[in-house]
């Protein structure tokens, strides 16, 4: 199951599509529609924006909704009831009320970020080393190389450029 929260109205078309927020989508075989994955593989939409205008009953969903929409807003979130939401908004208050905290999380996603394009790099660097090896190795063709290292041929051709001179 996916749950889609959308900050941004898709469904606009009809009046109907206008007055309704959550959309539950179930995926059906194209050739024999009664056979359906049912619960397993549907997708939950909560167009956000709409669900806040139109008010959903009080609930969970309405909660974190309100909390999605008018986090900043002090008034409107001291009358969310909803304990899961409370903690969240208690969170984002401690977080952002220090600004060591605040430093240290944008630290942290920096790193994270870093770590993430040096891992990328470093996955470049080895399919290009076992394309350059496949490459002197004269066995293979271009396409090959490229499905052995994950490379594209036209990146094959570039680096057989470079071996060979």
């Amino acid at each position: 199951m996916g749950l889609h929260l959308l900050d941004f109205d898709l469904f606009t078309d009809t009046a109907a599509e206008r007055e309704q927020a959550t959309w539950r989508f179930e995926m059906r075989d194209s050739r024999q529609p009664q056979v359906s994955l049912g619960n397993v593989l549907q997708m939950n939409l909560i167009e956000i924006h709409k669900a806040d205008r139109l008010g959903l009953p009080e609930g969970p969903l309405r909660a974190w909704i309100t909390f999605f929409k008018h986090w900043q807003e002090e008034l409107t979130m001291a009358n969310v009831a909803h304990e899961p939401v409370k903690r969240a908004m208690s969170r984002i208050r401690e977080l952002s009320a220090d600004e060591e905290t605040r430093r240290l999380a944008f630290v942290r996603e920096r790193a994270l970020r870093d770590e993430v394009s040096l891992l990328n790099d470093a996955k470049r660097e080895g399919r290009e080393e076992v394309a350059r090896n496949l490459i002197e190795m004269k066995l293979l063709t271009d396409a090959q190389i490229a499905s052995a290292s994950g490379l594209s041929e036209a990146e094959i051709e570039v680096l057989r450029n470079e071996v060979t001179h």
